[in-house]
């Protein structure tokens, strides 16, 4: 059984497809020329051989074991009346276009499967366990699947979290936007939470296990992923669907035929036009024109699947952070609290006490000193205390940024205008910090994610133009996630998200029968990228897990292409409606034809590739068309 399926795999292949093709092409030649040949030498007969018997395989594999009336039985069908009655071009020509729509519909269907695999690789491999051996604590390397829960581990800096667990001693900051997305480190002390294959950036820290193996939030987020993959059932052809009634319409009408007027070769005839081969062709060849009329653009488009359901799609869900925004911090509010204290100077004193800091926050100071030509010099001394701030000494003055926290650490007052800024910051969803020049307060910066230029445009685009429902779906906290939906005109929030509960909110509008494309950048997407109906991911500074994810790609990180991306699957879906519809048309001329016996199978076949002919044409037209007017400009 096995070499009978290699074999055929063999016959599939498109070398072999092609063989059969110029056998083809010869066959007709003689047919067009009037020579006269032996039937047993037709040409076409190695196309039968090479097409037909893949076919065979396949109508007899699906209507025996899966009980499937395919509309591969019914071209068999066609083939074997046509070489009951001598037509061997007919039935090369059948079968030849049969295999050539498989092999069309296959190259649009390859799907990436390495998502899943760069995901697992997330998974921490070993942890620092703490034990107690002669009332000294001592550390030991063990592997992360041995970690039991109540098992105390140290995390050092540059470390990924092993598992779940709550900080018992130690402040760091956390990058977790492998869970939540979210473009800011957060802050981490003692009873604070911490997740599996996060990582711990400045501080050492202590942690108590909480959830571990199967348990663990990334081993879920992994689990997530295979189950909303396991979801994804491949498109059957329009033309399988729909073979269940052509089957016996076919029959039913050919022996009809055959009995009133005695003549085989009507019938014969009937089943020839009556295969749907231009209906198997027109989803894989539009797909294909529309795909490359996609790459032009920059937007990779994986399957023709995908395309398929997003010009059904009527909701689009965004993450925020590296999908709205850019996902980099950039200072963007510097507010001096001090009479004595100009921006200008608040900007060099803030600067100096950041200089040599590894933190996001410190890092887009230094960079926003640089880009606007100000001068700054190093500090004497520097220290910084992970998950709070930094101090140090300059000449004669003691500079201190971070939190509020710190600041009191410091005993430090903080004075009333300051709450009051901080809280306007808040408001806005950006992130703060405080500066102490010799134990007063003196000014405020604020840094914000940079949002999309084009943003606003392209939510607009999406609602009014295409009318499409847009919401956003975010790990950011509430304010932070309204303040920048409130930016593009996003009504719809959903706010302080985990890869979890993104799988939950998609889940829900899919079964309030809406049609959902998610669109996202990070390995928190990737559950919710994989669930969705169809999904976008940013193909420039997106990870590979949610490019891998996703069905469709934007190359250059391009989100003025979304609406694009949107009205060209629109009209990828309606080609394939008229492509179906012109084809059934030209079918059905052919069947009252054949009835009248205006046709023989060899005019017959003919006729059937002027249908299938039409349908590329129409299809290929999908190539150059123009969309410009939805690829919103800068």
């Amino acid at each position: 059984m096995e070499q009978l399926e290699r074999f055929i795999g063999i016959l599939e292949g498109l070398k072999m497809t092609i063989v059969g093709g110029i056998f083809l092409l010869i066959s007709l030649y003689f047919v067009l020329t009037g020579t006269s040949i032996p039937s047993y030498m037709d040409p076409a007969w190695v196309t039968v051989f090479i097409c037909g018997i893949p076919l065979v395989y396949l109508a007899l594999t699906r209507l025996i074991n899966e009980h499937w009336i395919s509309s591969a039985l019914l071209i068999v069908m066609a083939m074997v009346a046509s070489i009951y009655i001598g037509e061997i071009f007919a039935a090369g020509e059948v079968t030849f276009i049969m295999a050539l729509g498989a092999l069309l519909e296959d190259y649009t269907v390859e799907r990436s499967k390495r998502g899943l695999t760069d995901l697992i690789n997330l998974k921490p491999e070993k942890g620092r366990l703490l034990i107690n051996e002669n009332g000294q604590t001592i550390e030991k390397e063990v592997q992360a699947t041995d970690i039991q829960i109540g098992d105390i581990l140290r995390v050092l800096p540059g470390e990924k979290i092993p598992v779940d667990g709550v900080i018992i001693d130690g402040d760091t900051s956390v990058d977790q936007s492998v869970m939540t997305g979210e473009s800011l480190p957060l802050d981490k002390t003692i009873d604070d939470e911490v997740f599996s294959g996060t990582l711990n950036l400045h501080g050492s820290i202590d942690i108590k296990a909480t959830k571990v193996g199967t348990d663990s939030s990334l081993e879920k987020l992994i689990r997530l992923v295979q189950e909303a993959d396991e979801k994804q059932a491949p498109t059957q052809r329009i033309a399988d669907k729909w073979a269940t009634w052509l089957v016996p319409v076919a029959l039913a009408i050919a022996i009809v035929t055959y009995l009133i007027t005695g003549n085989l070769e009507r019938g014969v005839t009937i089943l020839v036009v009556f295969c749907p081969c231009a209906l198997i062709l027109a989803t894989p060849t539009a797909i294909m024109a529309a795909i490359g009329q996609a790459t032009k653009q920059g937007v990779l488009i994986k399957s023709g699947e995908a395309l398929e359901i997003m010009g059904n799609v009527d909701t689009i869900t965004f993450d925020k952070t590296g999908t709205l925004t850019f996902g980099n911090l950039e200072v963007s509010d510097i507010v001096s609290l001090a009479k004595d204290i100009t921006e200008e100077e608040l900007t060099k004193y803030v600067t100096i006490s950041e200089v040599k800091s590894e933190h996001p926050i410190g890092k887009a100071i230094v960079n926003h000193s640089k880009e606007n030509g100000k001068e700054y010099d190093e500090p004497d001394t520097f220290e910084m205390i992970p998950g709070k701030g930094v101090k140090v000494q300059y000449k004669d003055d003691v500079i201190l940024s971070g939190t509020t926290r710190f600041m009191e650490d410091n005993n430090i007052d903080i004075i009333d205008s300051c709450h009051k800024e901080l809280d306007l910051l808040r408001n806005e969803g950006k992130a703060s910090i405080v500066v102490a020049l010799n134990n007063r307060i003196i000014g405020v910066i604020g840094l914000s994610d940079v949002l999309r230029e084009n943003a606003e445009a392209v939510v607009s685009t999406l609602k009014n133009d295409l009318e499409t429902n847009v919401e956003l779906l975010t790990g950011d906290n509430y304010k932070a996630a309204n303040y920048f939906a409130s930016k593009v005109g996003i009504t719809d929030v959903h706010s302080e998200l985990l890869p979890e509960n993104k799988v939950e909110i998609v889940e829900q509008l899919k079964s309030s029968n809406k049609k959902v494309c998610m669109v996202g950048d990070g390995v928190n997407d990737a559950p919710a990228l994989k669930t969705a109906d169809v999904s976008v991911a940013m193909g420039g500074m997106g990870s590979d897990i949610a490019i891998d994810a996703a069905d469709m790609a934007l190359l250059g990180d391009d989100i003025e292409k979304l609406p694009y991306l949107k009205k060209l699957s629109n009209a990828t879906l309606f080609t394939i409606h008229l492509s179906i519809t012109i084809s059934m048309i030209i079918n059905a001329i052919a069947i009252i034809c054949s009835v009248l016996g205006w046709l023989n199978p060899i005019t017959g076949a003919l006729v059937h590739n002027v249908g299938s002919c039409a349908v590329v044409m129409l299809a290929a037209s999908l190539y150059d068309r123009d969309f410009s007017k939805y690829v919103i400009s800068s």
